[in-house]
């Protein structure tokens, strides 16, 4: 997996920005809650009044107040009388504050003080403040007061403090009101604040799973193109099909979940613990401690009984498009022999495995999120339970329970997600190794680090000396001993059995296939020394099956050469004999050609496959029974211009009929893979009885010895 994630090299700074958006979202994510406390607890709760030491009060109140204690100096130091002519600006608009006016000769009003300053006054002011208050209302005075929960003696000065405001002629509503506006705008600042990071991080995180995913397509798809017959046969079609489509998917959805997980998913977890630590009531820790556990318990047993299913169904989708492929590319062949019945069962077969397994992967993982939010609704039933407990014993504030089931949710969360993730993660791996694999996949045949040059004085000239050939994995050679020379302005002809190497033969001299034993040059040089692009550059390859791309006549004949010239392009639909069915056509060369040419005969498609050669101008022409689609009429006609074409150039001609090559400058004659003859036509008929069998086998002796086949 991290092999595949060096890809996102190119997206560098998408991924900083996504970190410190995941940063700042779950910072403001964990205040959250605190805010909630606060505006229950202070705003709801306390009148929108934060300390429990009174802003401003009354002398009456003060003097009261002190007749309680005996630091009565400790606490005037930090009150100046509000008609003071040296107030400090703090002090000055906590008056227009609370009263709307700067001067009171009857207000005392705190100073400004630092948090440890308010933290000693309040120490000191809390128990002679709760007394008097006591006092003033006409409640009864407890005895045990210093044994009071400081949660309770909290809330009793605050109470307290409301009624000195009140007394002083504060207007104590709109403190309240002012408090919970304010907080609750800056709860929808932060809200806002983690709604548009959330936003950015999704698209941010959607771009860059995409971009991997076009990095990795491109990757995949050029080493495709570089592999050999060998590495095809390894990886089949299907496969890298799924590898290119489904399996790069998987990584482009796990993306989107990644960043998130593996940074925004520990702040909030730990995060959340140390708040719920320090900030909440530690004595309702163990729930917390409880709900991550069972949420890692349910997810592991999901895990144990999906994983296998996860490594399975990336095969499963294979063998799918593998059949339907089969299906598809050969339904004449099914249609002829009526086994439409058989191959909808083995359709059916490899459509209901992946079914199953899908399903099976599905239902299981649709049961984590009911289970889940049972867990995170027992958790909250059960802080609920605790805290109200807590609650009714003054232990905590209502406010600090809400707060905690928020974090608490908050962690059970985090969890949540780095479960997902880690079973995401199984098939993401799966398809990330099969990624991997292919791009680690060296190709058989590739270039040296020094390549040479074509000799020009051997312009056109291919040899096989002592040629052999095995294909990988076999037991025995397919090709064994070859030795001939194809020279240019002649033309080379290869006849022989059904799979007796022809096709083989052939297949080595553009590198489709390296030989195993002796040498193969082109141009004076072994093939194995020149690079594969310039040894390309001079061959026109013509396959035995024509295959054409979707697209125009005109882009299927000009598809070495774009910027080839109308005229090259007609010339040579006019030597393959194909204008006749073009120019019949209403668009001409700008007719549409279907995916694999599947609009055109097999006729037609050969011949546009030949005049897509011949537009190429090579030094060398390879057909591989390139004419057996043709009629005699119009393959002697074609044989007949690509000659005059063809004068300085080299021609190799793999053939099954031998009115095909009657004419040819020489004949290779092969036989299990070994040369069994070479010569004109007229001497392989007297010298070689291979050959004469073959002939025979097509043509009556008296055409044989005329010479004219077929034409």
């Amino acid at each position: 997996m991290l092999k595949v994630l060096k890809n996102l090299k190119q997206s560098w700074i998408s991924v900083i920005v996504i970190i410190v958006l995941l940063c700042i979202q779950a910072t403001v994510d964990l205040e959250l809650p605190n805010y909630t406390s606060k505006i229950v607890n202070v705003g709801i709760q306390s009148g929108g009044i934060e300390s429990d030491v009174p802003n401003i009060i009354s002398k009456t109140d003060m003097n009261a107040i002190l007749q309680f204690t005996e630091k009565k100096e400790e606490i005037l130091k930090n009150y100046s009388i509000a008609s003071d002519n040296d107030l400090e600006k703090n002090q000055k608009k906590l008056l227009k504050q609370y009263l709307g006016k700067e001067y009171d000769e009857n207000i005392y009003v705190i100073k400004n003080l630092t948090e440890e300053e308010k933290e000693t006054l309040s120490n000191i002011f809390i128990e002679p403040m709760i007394i008097a208050g006591m006092l003033k209302s006409g409640a009864q005075l407890s005895a045990n007061i210093d044994n009071l929960p400081d949660s309770l003696k909290a809330q009793s000065a605050i109470v307290i403090v409301k009624n000195l405001y009140q007394r002083a002629g504060v207007n104590v509503d709109k403190i309240q009101m002012n408090y919970i506006i304010l907080t609750g705008l800056k709860m929808l600042l932060l809200a806002a604040i983690s709604m548009a990071s959330g936003i950015t991080i999704m698209l941010l995180s959607s771009r860059v799973g995409a971009r991997l995913a076009r990095t990795l397509r491109e990757k995949v798809f050029n080493k495709v193109l570089q592999f050999s017959n060998k590495e095809l046969r390894e990886f089949s079609t299907a496969s890298l099909i799924t590898r290119s489509t489904n399996d790069i998917q998987q990584i482009q959805q796990l993306m989107a979940m990644l960043f998130r997980t593996v940074v925004y998913a520990p702040i909030i977890g730990i995060g959340g613990i140390i708040k719920v630590l320090t900030e909440s009531d530690s004595s309702m820790a163990w729930i917390i401690g409880l709900a991550v556990i069972t949420v890692l318990f349910v997810v592991a047993v999901l895990f144990a009984v999906t994983m296998p299913r996860f490594k399975k169904l990336q095969d499963l989708i294979d063998r799918l498009n593998q059949v339907s492929r089969e299906i598809l590319t050969g339904k004449a062949v099914i249609r002829a022999f009526n086994t439409e019945k058989k191959e909808e069962k083995r359709f059916d077969n490899a459509n209901t495995d992946l079914t199953k397994a899908s399903i099976f992967v599905n239902r299981t993982m649709s049961l984590m999120f009911p289970i889940l939010m049972l867990i995170m609704n027992g958790v909250s039933i059960l802080i609920i339970w605790v805290g109200g407990h807590n609650v009714d014993q003054g232990i905590m504030q209502v406010g600090d329970m809400l707060a905690f089931i928020q974090y608490a949710m908050q962690i059970v969360m985090s969890f949540l997600m780095i479960s997902m993730i880690s079973i995401m993660l199984p098939r993401a791996s799966v398809s990330a190794n099969r990624i991997v694999k292919v791009l680690e996949t060296d190709p058989s045949i590739k270039d040296k680090e020094k390549t040479k040059k074509l000799d020009s004085s051997k312009k056109g000239l291919v040899e096989f000396k002592n040629v052999s050939f095995r294909y990988p994995d076999a037991d025995t050679e397919i090709l064994e001993d070859i030795n001939f020379t194809a020279e240019p302005g002649k033309t080379t002809a290869i006849i022989g059995s059904t799979g007796s190497g022809k096709s083989t033969i052939i297949n080595l001299i553009p590198r489709f296939y390296d030989v195993t034993g002796g040498e193969l040059l082109v141009d004076g040089v072994n093939v194995k020394d020149l690079s594969q692009k310039e040894l390309r550059n001079i061959i026109g390859f013509v396959p035995q099956r024509g295959i054409l791309f979707f697209g125009t006549i005109e882009s299927n004949l000009k598809y070495s050469n774009p910027n080839m010239s109308d005229k090259k392009m007609i010339e040579a639909a006019e030597i393959a004999q194909a204008t006749e069915f073009i120019e019949e056509k209403d668009q001409k060369y700008k007719s549409e050609i279907a995916q694999g040419g599947s609009n055109v005969s097999g006729g037609q498609k050969q011949r546009l496959s030949i005049a897509r050669a011949i537009a190429k101008d090579p030094e060398i022409f390879i057909f591989d029974d390139s004419f057996s689609a043709l009629d005699f009429k119009t393959d002697a006609a074609l044989r007949e211009a690509l000659s005059k074409r063809t004068k300085n150039k080299t021609s190799i001609i793999v053939a099954q009929r031998i009115s095909t090559i009657l004419n040819a400058d020489k004949i290779i004659v092969l036989d299990e893979g070994k040369i069994v003859g070479q010569g004109t036509h007229e001497e392989l008929i007297e010298n070689n009885e291979t050959y004469r069998q073959i002939a025979l086998s097509q043509l009556s002796e008296e055409e044989l010895n005329k010479g004219k086949g077929g034409e």
